[in-house]
């Protein structure tokens, strides 16, 4: 439950604010998972006044900032049709108006095809203060943990990659039980991720395409079951997916 709200016009007070640990006080963007009920009682600091929703193109580079909603990232023309189709598959329009940029991967599990498309573009989180750079896949690990006195305020991807994007669910509206996101950089440097199961999607290959890539996908997924899909199944779609996206590149 929100015990106490805050909406800071400056960064400095923000991160002020943010540095309280009694209550725990964590940022809010568009409220889709901290306006949800909860038995935890929390402080929150509302950064919608920071001026964090520009989205900008600086040479190879899109800059997306903190507070831009998922909808904002969807209509801009900059990005890949891969990240395209992942946002329209994470979530309906109401939510891709509220949901933020930074929100989806701090909060995004292993189904979310957002984060599973953002962490195979290598996405870099700007940290405030001091603009700490900090590559997605770094952060994933460490995001149970407490974080006072910072918070993320931009997310760079490079806008000239290729990108691949497949899934399976049982219906469009359904999140995917397997998905498959892919990345190709102009050195030939490839990065494929699957999701679709646990607390975050996992990166099968950061570096040169080979031929074990794909008995690795579906080895990944070896013990994944649950109730939306058995483990036989995933590992078996794993392997499907990761070759549909790296036929992409060819």
């Amino acid at each position: 439950m929100i015990l106490e709200y805050y909406r800071p016009e400056t960064l400095e007070k923000a991160l002020l604010l943010l540095s309280n640990q009694t209550p725990k006080t964590v940022p809010l963007g568009g409220g889709t998972v901290l306006n949800a009920p909860s038995p935890e009682d929390y402080a929150v600091v509302d950064l919608q006044a920071l001026g964090w929703d520009v989205i900008e193109q600086r040479g190879r580079e899109l800059r997306i900032g903190a507070t831009a909603s998922l909808q904002m990232i969807l209509d801009h023309g900059a990005i890949q049709p891969a990240l395209r189709k992942a946002i329209q598959q994470e979530a309906a329009y109401n939510l891709r108006q509220s949901g933020t940029a930074a929100g989806g991967l701090v909060s995004g599990g292993g189904r979310s095809p957002y984060l599973s498309m953002m962490l195979a573009m290598d996405a870099d989180l700007v940290w405030q203060p001091n603009d700490a750079v900090v590559p997605l896949g770094e952060f994933l690990p460490l995001r149970g943990g407490l974080w006072p006195g910072a918070v993320i305020s931009e997310i760079r991807i490079n806008a000239q990659i290729q990108a691949a994007f497949h899934f399976i669910a049982r219906s469009l509206a359904d999140k995917p039980v397997m998905i498959g996101a892919a990345a190709r950089w102009p050195s030939g440097r490839t990065r494929l991720v699957l999701g679709g199961y646990g607390k975050a999607p996992i990166t099968i290959l950061d570096g040169e395409a080979n031929q074990g890539v794909l008995d690795g996908a579906e080895t990944a997924y070896l013990t994944a079951g649950d109730q939306w899909a058995s483990a036989e199944y995933r590992s078996e779609m794993a392997r499907v997916l990761a070759q549909r996206c790296l036929e992409e590149f060819e």
